[in-house]
């Protein structure tokens, strides 16, 4: 990926997630060095980036870190398409993090991956701080095509704990 692509992905995050919720710069950048790690890239006639998915392949499952498009451009179709084209790749299940659902922008999110076949998942789960000196974040995690058993959504949770977040396992059971 070049520094271009990589600017505009990043610029993306900044206007898409709060800041507790990407990586600074270098650490974002350096998980492109992670065989686990990939992106979906989007682009217009242009070549500019227009949305982006950030996943993790992982041997039981996947896992969709980021999902963004430009703000202009929400709404039109480009983060189903990402969505649809990484949930096609394989017949693994299908995770992601979503904010907890307190206000219309947040239940209108979870509505997006719900209309895409995701269920929302009753259990408690925080996502681990990316940055240091900021709090964890409390979210909820929706899977694909099915629900979770309570036993594979604890497996699922320390293999996102120790390979994307990097956390020692007995934090990981304390969060």
């Amino acid at each position: 990926m070049t520094d271009q692509v990589f600017n505009q992905i990043y610029q993306m995050m900044e206007l898409s997630f709060p800041k507790t919720e990407f990586r600074g710069y270098a650490a974002q950048r350096s998980l492109l060095s992670r065989s686990r790690y990939r992106m979906l890239v989007e682009r217009n006639e242009q070549q500019e980036v227009i949305g982006f998915l950030a996943g993790w392949e992982f041997d039981q499952f996947r896992y969709v870190e980021h999902i963004a498009v430009s703000p202009t451009l929400r709404g039109g179709g480009v983060g189903k398409r990402l969505m649809q084209r990484f949930m096609a790749e394989s017949e693994l299940p299908v995770i992601l993090e979503v904010e907890c659902p307190e206000g219309e922008e947040q239940r209108r999110r979870i509505g997006f991956y719900e209309r895409l076949g995701f269920k929302l998942e009753d259990y408690a789960y925080v996502q681990p701080s990316l940055r240091a000196g900021e709090p964890a974040v409390p979210l909820r995690i929706m899977s694909y095509p099915q629900a979770l058993t309570p036993s594979v959504f604890n497996e699922m949770k320390r293999t996102l704990y120790a390979e994307v977040y990097q956390v020692p396992l007995a934090t990981a059971t304390n969060l």
